[in-house]
């Protein structure tokens, strides 16, 4: 593969839910503090790693750090973990999966079971899944579970990040996927003619809460969002609904729930792209929302861009991207930033 696999893998395996990004922060810290000029961290704990220009133009990227995940809200007499979401999940995909539960002293294996489907009524059969109904399981005594696990301690999916063929699968693909092509970038930039905020940020997946917050405290000239974005190219989808396919290049945003990209700032993009001979494909996705909403109507009007990861199975632990798209899309964002000169008019 033509990039790091190594720290995309540890990026992806560290966990980080909405509000305690604190293990992967630290990661992304140490990554920043050797590419940037200055790093900080704000009162949320977002983080911003500058590079300074010649000039006063700013331009902010953000890729978000967390990953949808769960709190325990209560805990049994049984010693069986009930759980509240982080973020939006498909209670379908959570049956028989392995979980990492947080605790102030350590992190515990648990398993959310699923019993025999021959052992269940036909009205157990039709009910439908809720993430309420959830249990997990650590197979400990019901006293040890009480004396160790409290409620509001945090559960993430246990999952291995792999090769899967030309792909790389596996658990918060979304958004380390673009965390990892944001550092990446920032490796690579020297001397910009632009200021360039390098910003992750925290509590995407409950609504782009940090990104509105650094929207205000930032006010650059222009931003640029980077996440992930459907590729629904499988079996039971008419292509009209594929959004994006793998393999095809980078996704260049036209709008999602939360933004409408600015048409001179998508048209830069896939200028940029198809000067540098750059993969890349056109994206609309019809539901879902990024950090470039957050950035978009924060302390006035500002245009907004995004750069998308085609990603199959979103909101699972199977997360799938394709390792062409991957440099596409470390190509596309490097060069639209070195080639960024604050003379560009984006206003319509």
């Amino acid at each position: 593969m033509d990039f790091d696999f190594d720290r995309l893998k540890q990026l992806t395996e560290t966990s980080g839910v909405p509000g305690y990004e604190d293990r992967i922060r630290a990661l992304v810290r140490e990554d920043l503090e050797e590419t940037t000029d200055t790093v900080r961290i704000d009162a949320m704990g977002n983080v911003v790693g500058t590079i300074e220009g010649e000039g006063d133009y700013e331009v902010a990227v953000a890729a978000h750090m967390d990953e949808i995940g769960f709190m325990v809200r209560h805990v049994n007499d049984e010693g069986f973990l009930q759980l509240d979401a982080l973020g939006g999940w498909d209670p379908r995909v959570l049956k028989a999966q392995r979980v990492t539960v947080h605790t102030e002293d350590e992190d515990l294996t648990g398993v959310i079971g699923s019993v025999p489907p021959h052992t269940l009524t036909e009205e157990q059969k039709q009910k439908e899944p809720k993430v309420e109904d959830v249990y997990v399981d650590l197979g400990l005594p019901a006293e040890t579970v009480e004396e160790t696990v409290s409620v509001g301690d945090l559960v993430t999916m246990e999952q291995t990040t792999v090769r899967m063929g030309n792909h790389v699968t596996g658990k918060a693909i979304d958004d380390r996927v673009c965390l990892f092509a944001m550092l990446e970038a920032a490796r690579r930039i020297e001397n910009p003619e632009v200021t360039v905020h390098f910003a992750a940020t925290v509590q995407e997946e409950v609504g782009l809460r940090g990104a509105q917050a650094l929207g205000v405290d930032l006010d650059p000239d222009l931003a640029l969002g980077l996440d992930t974005t459907v590729a629904n190219d499988v079996p039971g989808f008419d292509p009209a609904d594929h959004v994006t396919k793998l393999g095809e290049g980078a996704g260049i945003k036209l709008k999602d729930s939360s933004a409408i990209a600015n048409p001179k700032v998508h048209r830069r993009l896939r200028a940029v792209a198809e000067d540098n001979d750059i993969a890349y494909q056109m994206e609309l996705l019809p539901a879902g929302g990024t950090d470039t909403g957050g950035f978009q109507n924060t302390y006035g009007a500002k245009p907004v861009g995004a750069i998308s990861m085609p990603t199959r199975y979103l909101h699972t632990v199977t997360e799938s991207v394709h390792e062409d798209d991957v440099v596409a899309y470390i190509d596309l964002l490097t060069a639209f930033l070195e080639s960024e000169t604050g003379e560009f008019d984006y206003t319509l």
